[in-house]
Parts: structure tokens; C-alpha cells; sequence
């Protein structure tokens, strides 16, 4: 079976972020770049399942710069036999995102595409269904472990109380949230072949964006904590700040 990933590059989680001077993006210098982690997730999942069968390819698909062959050099490491660089602007539009990818995608067919559930850095959640519904294909959403068939394909998703078990028909579009698909550590084997396997590099078809990110700030202070007492005697007056400066009662 032949199952394409579409990864991204993001900052890694540990990465003081600053605002860049445009005040509309993060100021790069100093900021480590990695594979998002819900993407390891599904990459790690590809070669579970192209393991398990004992054939099939697994390719990683990902929209940016030069600097994004790192992040697919990585999932090379990990065990990906080929890689594809769409070179184009990496943008806040999900839709815009969907249509580079299907644009390379539409007409490989492959039986199976994967995704993380989300990107580590804007968290939108929308890329997976939206090309889903641009290649005309059944899509499963927060998977946390699936199988296949020949004609389909079975995925679990924890919900609250309980599993959600859905079943699609080959092609589709599965996107993957933490569960069973610890990723694997590239070995040094690894790491080295990876620079041998196959990296093309393509012009994205995406098309204008859509979405513009107008203002970009951080977060306000975290307002420091006050002891108000100790035992029930603090209970009184603990209920007057919440309802009074706190606003919550």
C-alpha cells in the first residue's frame, strides 16, 4: 500500500516565541524548528502499516521554504522513502494550504492519506477535511489507531465515555491524534540514508490566500498569586474576591 503524509514544519513547543517587528509574525532568530508532533504521529503510523504488510512506499509531503527540507530529511530518518517540497508560502488559509496538497496529490491516488489531526502551531484543525473534500474522499478525524483492508479502512477515536469505530472506503483521508503511534527515534543508520532518498522539489499550486494574520501579541502577564488565609477561615473572604474582583461567582 502506498500512503502519503502531509507533514509541516513548526516551532518546536520549547521555543521562547517573540513577535517579529511587523507585528504580524514571530521573529525567527533563535527559534528551533521541528517536525510537528501530531504529524510524527502519522508518519509513525504510515510505517507501522507499510511494516506490517511487508511492501508499499510511504512518501511525506510538505508546503515551504528551503528550510522545511530539514523537517523532511527528518521523516526521511525516520523510515519515509521519499519526500516532496511544494515550494510556496506557508499561510494562516487552511483552504489555501488543501489545495497545494491536492493539487500533488490528485492523480497519484494513493490508497491512503495521512495527516496529523492539528499543526503545532496554529492549531486549526481544518487542513485534513478540507483536502478530503477536495479529493472527493472519505474522511476519519482524531484517530488514534486504525486498520486496513484491502477495501477499507476501520479507525478508533476516543470520545468522551467511550470509542467511536468508524469504517471508510478506500482512498481516504485519515488525520491522527496521540494514541498507539508513539513515534520512533531515527537511528544513525537511518539519518544517514536519509540523505540518499529521493527529495523533489515542486512549485505549489495553491492559489491566493484568503486569510491574513493583521496583528500577532503575546499573551498578557500571568497576574501573580495571593494567600488570602489558611483553613476555613479563609473561606469567607476567598468568596468575596471571587465574586467581587474576580467576577466569576
Amino acid at each position: 500500500m502506498n500512503i502519503i503524509v502531509c507533514i509541516k514544519r513548526v516551532p518546536d513547543t520549547e521555543t521562547r516565541i517573540r513577535v517579529g517587528d511587523d507585528g504580524t509574525s514571530i521573529d525567527p532568530s533563535g527559534v528551533k524548528y521541528v517536525l510537528s508532533p501530531y504529524d510524527e504521529f502519522a508518519v509513525e503510523a504510515a510505517l507501522r502499516l507499510k511494516e506490517a504488510r511487508g511492501e508499499g512506499e510511504v512518501t511525506v509531503i510538505t508546503l515551504g521554504d528551503d528550510a522545511s527540507q530539514e523537517t523532511l530529511r527528518t521523516a526521511l530518518a525516520m523510515g519515509a522513502d521519499r519526500a516532496v517540497l511544494l515550494q510556496g508560502e506557508v499561510t494562516a488559509d487552511g483552504l489555501a494550504t488543501a489545495k497545494g496538497l491536492a493539487a500533488e496529490i490528485r492523480g497519484s491516488e494513493p490508497p491512503l492519506v495521512l495527516l496529523g489531526v492539528k499543526a503545532a502551531d496554529d492549531d486549526g484543525q481544518q487542513v485534513g477535511p478540507m483536502l478530503a473534500t477536495l479529493l472527493g474522499r472519505p474522511c476519519a478525524t482524531a484517530v488514534s489507531s486504525f486498520e486496513t483492508t484491502e477495501s477499507a479502512v476501520v479507525c478508533r477515536s476516543e470520545v468522551e465515555g467511550g470509542t467511536r469505530i468508524l469504517e471508510l472506503p478506500l482512498p481516504a483521508v485519515v488525520t491522527i491524534t496521540k494514541g498507539e503511534y508513539e513515534p520512533r527515534y531515527a537511528s544513525l543508520k537511518g539519518i544517514m540514508a536519509a540523505k540518499r532518498k529521493p527529495l523533489e522539489k515542486k512549485e505549489a499550486q495553491m492559489g491566493p490566500s484568503r486569510l491574513q494574520v493583521k496583528a500577532m501579541e503575546l499573551p498578557a502577564e500571568r497576574v501573580a498569586g495571593r494567600i488570602v488565609g489558611e483553613g476555613p477561615d479563609a473561606v469567607p473572604e476567598l468568596v468575596r474576591l471571587l465574586r467581587e474582583e474576580a467576577n466569576v461567582l
